[in-house]
C-alpha cells in the first residue's frame, strides 16, 4: 500500500498550468483505474505505462490503483503525461524514493519498450514549469535542447524508463541507445533567399520594400510565372531578427505545434504559406477537445502567405478577418478556449483570372466575364479593405535583359528596412508599438504630425473609392514611405505614392521605385 506524487502540465494554448498526478496503491481486485478528465490519447496511458514498466524489467502493482490527475476539473489531453504516471507509480511501489518527486516536472511520452518518445509543447511546459517555480524537470532527451532554452531550470534529458530509475536510484545510468538520440527532422530549411534572383518587377520589388519597412499587408496581382511567389518567398529575408523575448513566443508556438527546435531558439521571422485546399482548423487552429495552433499562429512575428487567394473557399480567407485586426486568435470549445497570438503580415497572391490571361498584352483569355468577376469577388471587399498595398504586376518584355543588372541583393535593401524600422522605433518608443503597420488609427491621427497633401486623400473618401479604415492605411504607408527616404514627416509626394499603392493603381509619375 502507497500513496505518492508527481508533476507535469497541462496546456490551454500558450498558457500552461501545473497538475499533480497522484498514484495510489490501495486493496482489491488487480485493476488500473485513471481519473482526472483524460482524453483518449491519455486514458490510454495506462496500459502503455503497464507495458512499460514490465518490459524494464520492474513490477506493476498487482492490487488496486488509482491514478488521479488534479485538478480533476480541468481537461487534460495528451501523452505527454505518461512519464509523471509511471514516476508516480514507481515511487507509491518503492520502486523509487518519493523524495526524488519533490520540486521536478516530468513530460514525455513512453513506447511499450520502456523508451521516452517526443512530444509536443515541451518549451511551453518548461516555461510553466519555471514560472511555478519548479526548479528541475525531465524531458526526452531528444528535447533536452529545446527544454534548455529556459534560464535557471535544471533540464535532464532521459531516453528509456530504465535512465530514470537509476537516476532516482542514484545508480549508474545506463547508456542510450544510439537509435534515441538520433535527430529525424532533418536540417532546418534555410528561407533566406536573395532578392537578386527577382529580374526586373521594380515597382513590385519597391512594393515589397515598404511593407518589409512598416509591417504592411500586401496583395500581389498578376498573371502566372511573373514573380509573385519568389517576390513573397524573399520578404522574410528583408525583415530584422526577432527579438529575445519574440524568439521565445514564437519558439513556444512552434514547440507546441510539433516543429524541431533542436537547433535553439527561431531567430528569424517565420513563414508560412498553407496550400489553398487547407481548411478553416488548419489555418485558424482547432481541435476536438485540445484546439492546436494553425498557420496563422505558426506565422506570428513572421510572413503568412497565400499563394492563389481566390481558390481558397472564402469562409477560410475570412476566417482572417478578426486575427487581422486583433493579433490575437481565439478558439473556444465546449471544456476549454484556447488563446494564441497571430500577428502575421499578411501577403495573397491572385491570377487575374482563371485561365491567368486576363489583361495580359498578346495572350488570349478565354474566361467569359462573369467568370471574371466571379474569380475577383472569391476575395471578399473586407479582407481586399485589410490589405494596405496592393501590387499589379506585369509580364516582362524588352526590358528583361536591362533589369538583370539593375537588381539589389536582400542584404542591400534589409538594410534600408532595418533604417526605416529603427526610425520608427525612435518615434513611437513611448507607445507600445514599433512598427507603422502596428500603429491605431486615434494614435496615427492625434499624436503624430499630420501629412502634407492630404487633398487627394479627402477626394478618394468624398468619391467613395477610399473608405475609413483605407485613410489610416494610406497615412501609414506614407509614414514608411518618409521612413524610407530619412524624412521626418510625410511629404504631399509620399501621401500621394502611399494613395496609389492602397488602390493599386499604375505606378504614374508620382510613384517611386527602387534604383
Amino acid at each position: 500500500m502507497g500513496l505518492a506524487c508527481a508533476r507535469s502540465v497541462a496546456l490551454a494554448g500558450l498558457d500552461g498550468r501545473i497538475v499533480e498526478v497522484e498514484a495510489d496503491i490501495g486493496g482489491g481486485l488487480p485493476r488500473t483505474v485513471l481519473v482526472g478528465l483524460p482524453d483518449a490519447a491519455l486514458h490510454e496511458a495506462k496500459d502503455r505505462c503497464k507495458a512499460a514498466v514490465s518490459n524494464c524489467g520492474q513490477q506493476w502493482p498487482q492490487s488496486l490503483l488509482t491514478i488521479n490527475l488534479s485538478p480533476a476539473t480541468l481537461p487534460k489531453g495528451g501523452s505527454h503525461y505518461d512519464l509523471a504516471i509511471v514516476a508516480a507509480v514507481l515511487a507509491a511501489a518503492g520502486t523509487i524514493p518519493q523524495s526524488e518527486l519533490a520540486g521536478t516536472v516530468f513530460l514525455g511520452e513512453l513506447g511499450l519498450d520502456a523508451r521516452i518518445r517526443p512530444v509536443r509543447g515541451i518549451l511551453p511546459a518548461t516555461l510553466a514549469a519555471a514560472q511555478a517555480g519548479f526548479g528541475r524537470v525531465i524531458v526526452p532527451v531528444r528535447q533536452a535542447a529545446e527544454a534548455g532554452l529556459v534560464a535557471d531550470l535544471e533540464v535532464i534529458g532521459i531516453a528509456s524508463l530504465s535512465q530514470l530509475i537509476a537516476l532516482a536510484r542514484g545508480d549508474q545510468v545506463p547508456t542510450a541507445d544510439p537509435v534515441d538520440l538520433v535527430d529525424d527532422h532533418g536540417p532546418p530549411v534555410d528561407r533566406r533567399l536573395d532578392l537578386a534572383d527577382v529580374a526586373g518587377q521594380l515597382e513590385a520589388r519597391w512594393a515589397l520594400e515598404v511593407a518589409a519597412a512598416g509591417r504592411h499587408h500586401l496583395f500581389l496581382h498578376g498573371p502566372p510565372g511573373v514573380g509573385k511567389t519568389m517576390l513573397a518567398e524573399r520578404l522574410p529575408g528583408l525583415l530584422p531578427e526577432l527579438t529575445v523575448e519574440e524568439s521565445l513566443e514564437v519558439s513556444a508556438i512552434h514547440s507546441l505545434a510539433g516543429f524541431d527546435l533542436s537547433e535553439g531558439l527561431v531567430r528569424r521571422p517565420p513563414y508560412s504559406d498553407p496550400h489553398h485546399s487547407a481548411s478553416i482548423p488548419s489555418l485558424v487552429g482547432g481541435g476536438s477537445r485540445m484546439a492546436r495552433p494553425g498557420a496563422i499562429s505558426c506565422a506570428h512575428r513572421g510572413i503568412l502567405f497565400l499563394d492563389e487567394a481566390p481558390e481558397f473557399p472564402p469562409r477560410v480567407l475570412d476566417a482572417l478577418r478578426g486575427p487581422l485586426e486583433s493579433g490575437v486568435i481565439m478558439i473556444g470549445r465546449s471544456e476549454v478556449q484556447a488563446r494564441y497570438p497571430a500577428r502575421f503580415q499578411l501577403v495573397l497572391a491572385a491570377n487575374p483570372c482563371p485561365c491567368g490571361n486576363a489583361a495580359t498584352r498578346g495572350a488570349d483569355c478565354t474566361c467569359p466575364p462573369m467568370a471574371i468577376r466571379r474569380y475577383a469577388d472569391r476575395v471578399s471587399g473586407p479582407i481586399r479593405d485589410r490589405l494596405d498595398i496592393q501590387q499589379v504586376m506585369r509580364p516582362m518584355r524588352k526590358a528583361y535583359l536591362r533589369a538583370l543588372a539593375q537588381t539589389e541583393s536582400t542584404a542591400v535593401v534589409a538594410g534600408r528596412v532595418a533604417e526605416a524600422r529603427a526610425r520608427q522605433a525612435s518615434r513611437l518608443a513611448d507607445s507600445p508599438w514599433q512598427t507603422n503597420g502596428d500603429v491605431p488609427g486615434p494614435f496615427l491621427r492625434t499624436r503624430l504630425p499630420p501629412a502634407e497633401g492630404l487633398e487627394r486623400v479627402e477626394d478618394a473618401v468624398s468619391r467613395g473609392s477610399l473608405s475609413p479604415r483605407g485613410v489610416d492605411k494610406v497615412l501609414r504607408l506614407a509614414w514608411t514611405v518618409a521612413d524610407l527616404e530619412g524624412r521626418d514627416r510625410p511629404s504631399a509626394d509620399d501621401v500621394a505614392v502611399a494613395l496609389a499603392m492602397r488602390r493599386g493603381e499604375p505606378p504614374g509619375s508620382a510613384q517611386r521605385v527602387a534604383s
